[in-house]
């Protein structure tokens, strides 16, 4: 992963003032102030500013998704049944590059979009290139055989730097996972607090 992804990748923690990602490299860990100079914390937050900060700590998580495709993700996790918040975290825990990453295939969200990009994995069989894409119950997401051996994956899946949730069943051994079901927010392993009912009135504004 490249110095600059790194520093994007702290420049988000120290932005969203929350280790995202767990990490025990974090700044944040050492300086908990925002970015910039004097990383200077205004007043209390408006509620405007409560969902856009919940807003982006979302799409960060993700590895910063693009603002015009994060809307889309709102408008479907608003037209599906039930409740939009718990169906916008299932769209994103769909993602093909956030299974790869909570697969413990990879390090970070950042490593599992480029591996995804580089035709390293399958999904049924079949290369898929998409970060997004979205995977269903029961697929089946493999490394292919020439990539297994690749050093990042050696280290993720030596490292036992995080736990696998259950909605995701993974045979590290085979780097295979198979994805079981669509999580609730209460299954995600998110370091920091999410709020997707703060990001669905922001866009309901």
């Amino acid at each position: 992963m490249s110095g600059k992804r790194v520093q994007s990748k702290h420049k988000i923690d120290r932005r969203m003032g929350a280790n995202m990602w767990g990490r025990p490299k974090s700044p944040y860990n050492k300086r908990q102030t925002g970015p910039g100079m004097h990383g200077a914390r205004r007043g209390k937050p408006t509620d405007f500013g409560l969902q856009l900060m919940a807003k982006q700590k979302l799409k960060g998580y993700y590895g910063s998704i693009g603002e015009k495709q994060f809307r889309r993700y709102f408008k479907e996790a608003d037209r599906l049944k039930g409740d939009t918040g718990q169906n916008l975290i299932g769209l994103l825990e769909r993602r093909l590059d956030a299974v790869i990453y909570r697969a413990c295939f990879v390090p970070t969200v950042f490593a599992a979009r480029q591996f995804v990009n580089h035709q390293h994995v399958t999904v049924n069989g079949q290369i898929v290139n998409i970060p997004s894409y979205q995977v269903k119950e029961g697929d089946v997401i493999e490394i292919k055989e020439k990539s297994r051996d690749i050093p990042m994956v050696i280290t993720s899946v030596d490292s036992q730097e995080r736990e696998v949730p259950d909605y995701i069943d993974v045979d590290l051994k085979a780097r295979k996972a198979t994805f079981l079901r669509i999580p609730r927010l209460e299954d995600v392993p998110y370091p920091v607090h999410m709020e997707p009912n703060l990001v669905v009135e922001f866009y309901s504004r």
